[in-house]
């Protein structure tokens, strides 16, 4: 499976296996989503289950809010994660606290999917990595997958889980994984190990990171399309760096990536939003925090530039193979 066919079928599955779980957003029912990702679902499971919603992302969230405090599973879909912004207030002071406020009366069981990133040349409004500013949302789990193995059992996973979830979908990855070269030809899933994907019911437990390339001289911290990315410029370069998929930013998975920066001595940061309070930092501090004594060079980050995501020059904000490069040479040297 590619990665849609992936997030289709885990949609599929939870609907069979559940008469609660509900999918809600633009486009999603009769047209099955812009990117398709819930083609088919609405002629399977019917109207009431997968329904079309005006364009209003406050809209599609508060209804979520209040299906959910009623007993539902919604699954909402945000066309873009650029246009999640109007949902801020439904999803900070409501999704994320009620469970809270109510001493664990009312869970609050919503996965919001949302496709993000860049390297599609979407421009400034739907090329956004907006993570960051969930992570920074107490009640809110974070998850970003990189394969559709990962994909399908992640969101499994977090349509289960009670507290609300924003499942961000790297689209650049939907139909391939990508190596940062854009100007070499698009390679299929079907050539890599992760387009391997059960046709039934499978869970990856969230806050749970994969290691996808071993190795003893750097530690590489990264989650979704930069995954891919990551471990073909270290590949590329010779570099024995042990790449890790973060999967899921909160929560975080801090025990493999200590273990793997105590092992190495060396941590390279990768992600595609932009660099001031982006995820990244965070990481910086915590392994700052906990492997100070092992580290022998200074954490590095190769993230997003601090503008708007620019049309014109996507490849020289998009974090490629020559920036990745430059950032381990340096770290390796220090």
């Amino acid at each position: 499976m590619n990665m849609i066919e992936a997030i289709n079928s885990a949609m599929d599955v939870a609907l069979a296996r559940d008469a609660n779980v509900t999918v809600l957003g633009e486009d999603v029912g009769f047209f099955g989503g812009v990117f398709r990702a819930t083609a088919g679902l609405q002629a399977k499971h019917g109207k009431t289950r997968v329904f079309d919603t005006p364009i209003t992302e406050c809209g599609i969230i508060g209804v979520a809010v209040g299906m959910a405090a009623y007993g539902l599973r919604p699954i909402p879909e945000i066309q873009f994660a650029d246009y999640i912004y109007p949902a801020l207030d439904q999803l900070v002071s409501e999704a994320a606290r009620l469970r809270y406020r109510s001493a664990g009366e009312f869970p609050m069981p919503i996965t919001v999917r949302s496709p993000f990133g860049g390297g599609i040349f979407g421009g400034q409004t739907h090329s956004q990595s907006p993570e960051a500013i969930f992570t920074h949302v107490s009640g809110l789990k974070t998850v970003v997958p990189s394969t559709p193995y990962d994909a399908k059992g992640l969101l499994l996973a977090s349509i289960e889980d009670n507290d609300p979830t924003i499942f961000f979908e790297p689209k650049r990855i939907y139909n391939g994984p990508f190596d940062g070269h854009y100007d070499r030809p698009v390679s299929p899933w079907a050539k890599h190990e992760g387009s391997e994907v059960p046709e039934g019911y499978y869970t990856i437990p969230l806050g749970k990171a994969a290691i996808v390339r071993e190795g003893a001289d750097v530690t590489i911290l990264t989650y979704g399309t930069m995954v891919h990315v990551a471990r073909a410029a270290v590949e590329e370069l010779g570099v024995d760096a042990e790449v890790i998929d973060l999967r899921t930013l909160v929560p975080l998975d801090i025990e493999t990536i200590e273990a793997s920066v105590k092992k190495t001595g060396r941590c390279l940061i990768v992600h595609e939003a932009t660099r001031t309070s982006g995820f990244g930092a965070e990481l910086a501090a915590m392994v700052q925090e906990r492997c100070f004594y092992h580290l022998e060079a200074p954490v590095e980050r190769v993230t997003g530039f601090d503008t708007p995501y620019p049309h014109s020059l996507e490849w020289a904000y998009f974090p490629g193979p020559i920036r990745i490069g430059m950032a381990l040479e340096k770290v390796m040297k220090d």
